[in-house]
């Protein structure tokens, strides 16, 4: 079975958008500033960047017509982020998109005067980016990119490929509150599926490689991020990316998904509504990706329950 993914990038700005909507704006230049944390040819920020684009043109903004975007590709490092957010808060944009917590971050540190939009952003209250979900009260709103109840789907994922599996071991960042709060969510879940779960810091990539290498040495053991495929452990990812690469099984939100909503916000906000107002929303769509080579090479077949959920299966 395959079940595929299209996505139709933009060509330029010539997008259809309905006519009803064309006298909107007429002889109003408005400015979005958007900030990304990655590279201009990565094929995955391409697509969400253009189903932003696309459902603002759906929504009646046309690229040189009534609205101008200053994209910024900041890469991964945190000093090129920090500058490029001082850039677009200094061109003072109608709105900014930011585009997960290592943009939101640096971009608040800049303005707290324009209006920031956000995406995949894990746990925006406890990390101070928002008064309340409800009620952000400040300059910044968005989506969340999961709730905390999605860690025990992962584990619960993880038994239902490899029933063997009474070990897992969970990589998480100690520093940050959300790896906290994910493993205290696969901690709960894991007595009622006979699993015995291991925490494995990440503060550097030698700790990791240790950690788990030491951990596959023993037997019926299952992992919950990486280094799966060379130490020959099952593994559960939170992107498709990862499965796409070569990784068991990935089960997240749809990132394009938040991009295409959050063209809903930057129009309301570029209408007059302010950021405070309009609560951070959770995902609604949720992306269950297998690798059945992968599968295959670990000797393991997934079950007919798992096979049918699956929005996309690479063989």
């Amino acid at each position: 079975m395959r079940r595929r993914r299209f996505i139709t990038l933009l060509g330029g700005t010539g997008v259809a958008w309905p006519l009803s909507a064309r006298a909107q704006q007429v002889g109003t230049m408005r400015r979005i500033g958007i900030l990304v944390a990655g590279t201009a040819d990565n094929a995955e920020f391409q697509a969400r960047l253009a189903a932003f684009l696309q459902a603002l043109a759906l929504l009646g903004w046309s690229i040189g017509r009534n609205v101008r975007v200053d994209t910024r590709w900041a890469t991964a490092n945190a000093a090129e982020i920090r500058r490029h957010a001082a850039e677009l808060a200094a061109l003072a944009p109608d709105v900014i998109l930011a585009q997960a917590a290592p943009t939101l971050g640096p971009l608040l540190e800049a303005t707290r005067a324009v209006p920031i939009v956000f995406t995949v952003v894990a746990d925006p209250v406890g990390a101070g980016f928002v008064e309340s979900l409800a009620r952000p009260g400040g300059n910044a709103t968005g989506f969340m990119n999961f709730e905390y109840s999605l860690s025990g789907k992962w584990l619960e994922l993880l038994k239902q490929i490899a029933p063997g599996v009474t070990r897992v071991a969970v990589l998480r960042d100690p520093a940050i509150p959300t790896g906290m709060g994910q493993f205290g969510v696969i901690q709960a879940v894991a007595p009622s599926l006979g699993v015995e779960v291991f925490p494995v810091n990440v503060r550097d990539a030698a700790e990791i490689e240790r950690a788990v290498a030491a951990f596959a040495r023993s037997s019926n053991g299952g992992l919950v991020l990486t280094l799966a495929a060379r130490h020959k452990l099952p593994a559960v990812y939170y992107e498709r990316n990862f499965v796409a690469a070569g990784g068991l099984i990935s089960y997240g939100p749809d990132f394009i998904d938040q991009w295409r909503r959050a063209a809903g916000y930057v129009d309301r906000i570029l209408k007059g509504e302010k950021p405070a107002d309009l609560p951070v929303q959770a995902p609604t769509k949720y992306e269950l990706v297998i690798n059945l080579k992968t599968a295959k090479t670990l000797g393991l077949a997934f079950p007919e329950a798992v096979l049918i959920q699956a929005t996309e299966v690479i063989e």
